[in-house]
C-alpha cells in the first residue's frame, strides 16, 4: 500500500524530480506564467513607488494645506464655456477667508502671468526658458514649507512696494551661474524688466519623478507680477488650515467663497477646492488604467502558460501510463491519482510564479539604477497575488490531465508500452 498512498510531500518531490528531468521543457512550459507574473508585479511596484513618493511630497508641502482656484480643470484648453467665463478669485477673497474662517491659519496668494509674457531669464549671455513664473505673497514660504539655501525669500516690504526682486529654483541657478552663491545680488533680465535675485530655493527631500516644480521656480512679489503683467488676473489661494481642522476649514472656506462670488443656494460652486486627498485619488484613478493594461497583458501570458502546462501534463500522463497502472493495481484510488497530477501542475506553475517574482524584483532594481527618478516599491500584496494566481493557473489547467489520468483502466495501463 506504500505506492498507493503517496504523501503530498512525496508528490511534490516527484514533481520536482520530473521538472529536473525535463528542465528545458519545463522552462518553456512556464515561460508565459513567468512573463505574466513579472509584468504585473513590475508595473505594480512602479505605480506603488510613485504613489508613495507623491504622498511624501504632499506631506512635505503640508497636509493641512488646500487650494482654491476659479477653474476646476486647471489650465486645460478643453474647458466648458461655463468654466471659461468664470471670474477669477481675488486678493479680497483671500482677505475674507483670513478674517472670517476660524479654522484657517493663513492664506497665501499666487498670481500667474499673461500668456504672452516671457518668463525667459537672461544673464550675461546665458538664458533659461523653462522657468515656472509665479507672483507670490510673502507668507508663501511659510505656508508651503519652502526654504531657501542661499539668500532670503520675498518679504512683505518687497510685495507692498512692488520691488523687482526674485527668488529662483536650483535648476535655474545651475543654468545661469557657475556657483549658486554668485546668484545672490545678481541682476537678470526677464520680460523687459530687470530683477535682482535675493534667494535660491533649497531642494526638497522628496520629489515626484526626480524633480519638483520648485526646481524651475521663478518667484517674484505678488503685486510686482500684477504690475508688469496686468492682463490676466488669475489668482490661486493656498489656504493653511489649523492643525487637525482641515475639514472644518474646507466647509468654512466653501461657504465664504460662495457668498463672496454670489453663488445661489441651488447652484454648484463656480470655483474649485483642491486637497491632498483629492490629488491622491486623481492619481489613483489615472493609474487604474495602467493597472488594467498590466492585467490584460499578464492574462495573455498566464493563458499561454496555462495551456502549456495542460499540454505538458497530458504528455506526462501518456509517458507515465504504466506507473499509473501499477499504482491503481496496488490500490490507489482515482482521487489519489487526481491529487498527484494536480499537485504536480501547481508545483510547476508555482515555480514559474516564483521566478516571475524574482524577475520583477530584479527589473525594479535595474529601473531604479538607471532611472533614479522613477521609484519602485514591491508591494507584498502583488507578490502574494502573483504566486496565488500562478498556483490557481496550475489548478485550473491541471484538472483535465489529472481527471484523464484518474480514469485510465489499470489493466490497459499495465499493457501499455
Amino acid at each position: 500500500m506504500r505506492m498507493a498512498t503517496v504523501t503530498r510531500a512525496e508528490i511534490i518531490t516527484m514533481a520536482l524530480d520530473s521538472i529536473r528531468a525535463h528542465k528545458f521543457r519545463s522552462a518553456l512550459t512556464v515561460l508565459g506564467i513567468v512573463i505574466g507574473v513579472s509584468t504585473v508585479i513590475a508595473i505594480a511596484s512602479i505605480l506603488t513607488g510613485l504613489r508613495e513618493n507623491l504622498v511624501k511630497l504632499i506631506e512635505e508641502y503640508g497636509t493641512d494645506n488646500f487650494y482654491a482656484f476659479h477653474l476646476s480643470t486647471g489650465f486645460s484648453p478643453n474647458q466648458e464655456r461655463e468654466e471659461r467665463t468664470r471670474k477669477p478669485l481675488t486678493e479680497e477673497d483671500g482677505q475674507a477667508i483670513r478674517e472670517r474662517a476660524s479654522s484657517v491659519e493663513d492664506v497665501a496668494l499666487v498670481a500667474f502671468a499673461d500668456w504672452g509674457f516671457s518668463s525667459t531669464i537672461a544673464y550675461r549671455g546665458y538664458t533659461y526658458k523653462r522657468g515656472n513664473l509665479q507672483g507670490v505673497s510673502a507668507n508663501h514660504a511659510q505656508t508651503t514649507n519652502v526654504r531657501v539655501s542661499d539668500g532670503r525669500f520675498i518679504s512683505e516690504f518687497d510685495d507692498q512696494h512692488r520691488r523687482d526682486t526674485m527668488v529662483i529654483g536650483l535648476s535655474v541657478a545651475d543654468a545661469l551661474f557657475l556657483d549658486r552663491k554668485n546668484a545672490i545680488g545678481a541682476e537678470v533680465k526677464m520680460g523687459g524688466h530687470t530683477f535682482q535675485i535675493v534667494g535660491v530655493l533649497e531642494k526638497r527631500k522628496n520629489a515626484f519623478l526626480g524633480e519638483n516644480d520648485e526646481d524651475n521656480a521663478i518667484y517674484i512679489p505678488f503685486r510686482t507680477l500684477r504690475q508688469i503683467s496686468p492682463g490676466r488676473r488669475w489668482t490661486m489661494l493656498i489656504i493653511q488650515a489649523k492643525s487637525g481642522r482641515i475639514r472644518q476649514a474646507l466647509d468654512q472656506v466653501e461657504g465664504i467663497l460662495r457668498r463672496q462670488r454670489g453663488v445661489k443656494f441651488n447652484e454648484p460652486n463656480n470655483f474649485d477646492l483642491g486637497t491632498s486627498d483629492k490629488f491622491i485619488s486623481e492619481f489613483d484613478s489615472i493609474t487604474k488604467l495602467a493597472g488594467l493594461i498590466a492585467i490584460a497583458m499578464s492574462s495573455v501570458g498566464l493563458l499561454v502558460g496555462g495551456i502549456g502546462v495542460m499540454n505538458i501534463m497530458l504528455v506526462s500522463v501518456t509517458e507515465r501510463t504504466a506507473e499509473i497502472g501499477v499504482r491503481k493495481a496496488m490500490g490507489a484510488r482515482a482521487r489519489d491519482i487526481t491529487t498527484q497530477f494536480l499537485c504536480e501542475a501547481m508545483t510547476l506553475t508555482f515555480l514559474g510564479g516564483f521566478v516571475g517574482v524574482l524577475l520583477a524584483v530584479a527589473a525594479s532594481q535595474i529601473i531604479m539604477l538607471f532611472v533614479p527618478s522613477l521609484p519602485a516599491s514591491i508591494p507584498l500584496w502583488a507578490v502574494a497575488a502573483g504566486l496565488s494566481v500562478s498556483i490557481a493557473v496550475g489548478l485550473l489547467f491541471g484538472v483535465w490531465p489529472a481527471r484523464k489520468a484518474s480514469r485510465l483502466d489499470p489493466v490497459e495501463c499495465l499493457r501499455y508500452e
